[in-house]
């Protein structure tokens, strides 16, 4: 009977992969050994920090539900399509994935700021102004954070069958009809997990944030530019805000476990 290959780890692999896990982990061990316990109740309950702790879940939230208005109608255009250029499309809708959030926010601020391609009309026809306001901070989570639950969406649509879809369109179905009741929920697990991920991309995004709306507190501070700032003049509350949005990402990876921590 032939031994698993897998069962005898080979030594030029074993240190480095040890090695990899301990620069991942051992960071995050430093934050919690150097986390103020005994303080944290005090540098947790100041308003400033609620304040952006709401600010950032509204605008999460926000941008998620734009991401899903607009990010499940492109993913499926990408997956059931057929048009010339799909492969060019498919490579700039990732882009934000590997672009720079602070080079996002700039191209941003280019399109939509004030003197912007589209931002200059908007102030001029209906005086909406988006950059350092809370609906810009909304604008440049869902950038960043629209390409995750595209992918999630896209590879859902891919493993579904489309002969269901077929089906009801020959029962007379229309395709919007058939998208609604027969697509969308065989392909719901994989919108859940592209919302969550997107949700989390959002919550914890900065550049494209201060870039593009600034850090004004109570309008635009977010946690995760509440951190920087604190990080400048009271690193005991950088590190409680960091604990904050750490458990936010361990209940993220917890939700998701079953759909990408699984092993086969």
């Amino acid at each position: 009977m032939r031994r698993r290959s897998s069962s005898r780890i080979p030594a030029a692999l074993l240190l480095p992969g040890l090695l990899g896990l301990l620069f991942l982990v051992f960071p995050l061990v430093g934050l919690l050994v150097r986390a103020p316990w005994r303080a944290l109740p005090g540098e947790l309950s100041s308003g400033q920090v609620w304040e952006a702790l709401r600010l950032s879940l509204e605008c999460a939230t926000a941008a998620t539900a734009v991401s899903l208005l607009l990010g499940v109608p492109l993913a499926w255009l990408l997956a059931r399509a057929e048009f010339p250029g799909r492969r060019l499309v498919r490579a700039l809708v990732t882009l934000p994935l590997v672009l720079p959030p602070v080079v996002g926010g700039v191209a941003l601020l280019l399109v939509l700021g004030r003197n912007g391609i589209v931002g200059r009309w908007l102030d001029s026809a209906f005086g909406f102004t988006l950059p350092f306001t809370t609906p810009g901070v909304v604008v440049a989570e869902a950038f960043v954070a629209m390409p995750f639950l595209v992918i999630s969406v896209e590879g859902a649509l891919r493993a579904a069958d489309p002969r269901f879809e077929d089906a009801a369109a020959t029962l007379g179905a229309s395709r919007w009809t058939a998208f609604r009741r027969v697509t969308l929920p065989m392909i719901a697990p994989g919108v859940a997990a592209g919302a969550v991920l997107a949700w989390a991309r959002a919550l914890g995004e900065f550049g494209a944030t201060i870039t593009f709306a600034g850090n004004f507190p109570g309008t635009t501070q977010t946690m995760p530019l509440a951190v920087y700032l604190a990080l400048q003049n009271d690193p005991e509350a950088a590190i409680a805000l960091s604990l904050v949005l750490l458990a936010v990402s361990v209940a993220v990876l917890v939700g998701l476990r079953g759909r990408w921590m699984s092993t086969p």
